[in-house]
């Protein structure tokens, strides 16, 4: 990962291949042209404080996302100037919120790949736009090469043929304040998670099967003082995970539950994280139709989300106690896989009429919260990519909320609002739970085809055990990427609701979530 450093450094005299500034589009108010934001202000004296103007005769508006490149001042160490858009200035006496910095930060890092050090000379308000720039830096950087250039990604990574930015020097900040060195760790912890999240979720399925992930999961574990426990075939029959072993079937890589727990010798609080990790959908004998198959590997992002969500907490040593449930299997076509039709006996004791395979997220899923539940943690937040249906209603860069409880849905929503994950509250319509009615089980795996996430959500909630405060998370939009990069968000696989997790853990933690 690029390194960071805080640096009181000023810009011109710093030894750097370029300094980042940010620039916005000036309010009504005022000029209406573009504004050099705060942090920049040695960067505009050396042009005179012509600087705005400068960029404008170069095409620059400041909107969000747009890099504009110009040859530093004479006297600068560093040979160029990167101009970043923060989108619209803020209103009187207010500041730029941490969202932009980390957009910025993020566009700006990734296009200075192939840069060994640039000095980010962002506004810094206080420790949590430091924390946001660093995030964005550090977000922006990521790429991910292992399988490409016949193996010399290994050895520095590349980023179309360019090495990812390989230091950035933080200016504004304090090396020796408490405040700024904590908001740099944090962002460290977070982010290479985060980023550990979306190198699973982009490793191909041939490389990532359920063992290979308990694995993985297994060494995380031993480095950071984590206990693992990883039930495999036998384990799964003997308890009786008929959902997860229903799923898991039909392939010839077996499925694993694995458990994940970090715990704080002064927590008085538990949340526990249940994370969907379908390893590659095929979608089972409901096979999926050509067109929908290629990017089945991210099917495992919840349970990535939820192993990186584990492991940063524990490398912040929360004070909270911390379950992470891993549901991992492959779901394939095959003469052993589950037919619509069958009936599987969960872990909870009831059965379930399996009428389309491809709703098989739900049955891992629903094995894993009953076992989460026998612990009674005060609370359980899980995570999927579980209905294409949430995507057609929120699109493919917001997550929807469910709970069985109002005011923890909306500290969810609050919370992910506040560390920048696009995310949306959603109901619990209790007049669709009917359509999942059957004449042969307990319940079906499908019900009304309109608000199929909805119906998806009253499944999970079958499965929680009484009493018990519960939040599902379906992030199918926005947790892989098909299109281009944009603010720190790469192509590919996300890491989407890895902060949200992570800030509902703190926010455990502190005694201020429920």
């Amino acid at each position: 990962m690029t390194a960071l450093t805080l640096s009181t450094a000023a810009a011109p005299g710093l030894r750097a291949d370029a300094i980042v500034i940010g620039v916005a589009k000036g309010a009504v108010s005022k000029s209406g042209g573009l504004v050099v934001a705060p942090g920049a202000e040695a960067v505009d004296k050396a042009y005179d404080g012509r600087l705005a103007g400068v960029l404008e005769t170069l095409g620059a508006s400041g909107a969000e996302g747009e890099v504009t490149k110009l040859p530093a001042p004479a006297g600068f160490k560093a040979p160029l100037v990167v101009a970043v858009g923060l989108g619209a200035e803020p209103e009187k006496d207010a500041d730029y919120d941490g969202e932009a910095l980390r957009k910025a930060a993020g566009v700006a890092a990734r296009a200075l790949a192939g840069t060994k050090k640039a000095a980010f000379a962002l506004p810094l308000r206080d420790a949590g736009d430091l924390g946001a720039v660093a995030e964005g830096v550090l977000l922006g950087a990521y790429s991910f090469d292992a399988y490409k250039d016949n193996g010399k990604a290994a050895q520095g990574g590349r980023k179309n043929g360019k090495a990812p930015l390989a230091e950035a020097a933080l200016l504004g900040a304090k090396p020796r304040d408490k405040e700024h060195k904590a908001a740099l760790e944090r962002a460290t912890a977070v982010t290479e998670e985060l980023n550990r999240a979306r190198d699973l979720i982009n490793t191909p399925p041939n490389d990532l099967n359920p063992e290979a992930f308990a694995a993985i999961a297994t060494a995380a574990g031993k480095e950071h003082g984590i206990k693992v426990q990883v039930l495999d075939e036998k384990a799964l029959v003997k308890g009786g995970y008929g959902g997860i072993l229903g799923v898991g079937s039909g392939s010839a890589s077996g499925p694993r539950l694995v458990k994940l727990s970090y715990t704080h010798s002064k927590a008085d609080k538990h949340l526990a994280l249940v994370g969907k990790g379908i390893t590659y959908d095929s979608g089972g004998i409901s096979l999926k139709p050509a067109g929908h198959n290629e990017t089945m590997k991210c099917d495992m992002s919840g349970a990535a989300a939820v192993f990186a969500s584990v492991v940063a907490a524990a490398r912040l040593g929360l004070r909270v106690n911390i379950t992470g449930w891993l549901a991992l299997a492959e779901n394939m076509p095959s003469g052993t896989a589950t037919r619509p039709g069958d009936v599987l006996r969960m872990y909870s004791g009831k059965t379930v009429e399996v009428l389309n395979t491809d709703a098989e997220g739900r049955l891992v899923l629903a094995d894993a919260l009953w076992a989460a539940s026998q612990e009674k943690p005060d609370a359980i937040v899980d995570v999927a990519t579980l209905t294409g249906a949430m995507v057609l209603a929120l699109g493919s860069r917001t997550f929807g909320v469910m709970a069985n409880d109002d005011a923890f849905r909306s500290a969810v929503v609050e919370a992910a609002e506040e560390v920048g994950e696009p995310s949306w509250p959603m109901p619990l319509p209790e007049h669709l739970r009917k359509g999942m009615d059957s004449s042969t089980a307990d319940i079906a795996n499908m019900g009304e085809r309109m608000g199929g996430g909805l119906v998806a959500g009253l499944f999970l909630q079958e499965f929680v055990g009484e009493g018990i405060t519960w939040a599902h998370l379906d992030i199918a939009g926005p947790a892989f990427n098909e299109g281009g990069p944009f603010g720190y968000t790469p192509k590919g696989g996300t890491g989407s609701a890895v902060r949200t997790l992570v800030r509902l853990a703190e926010l455990t933690a502190a005694g201020d979530l429920g």
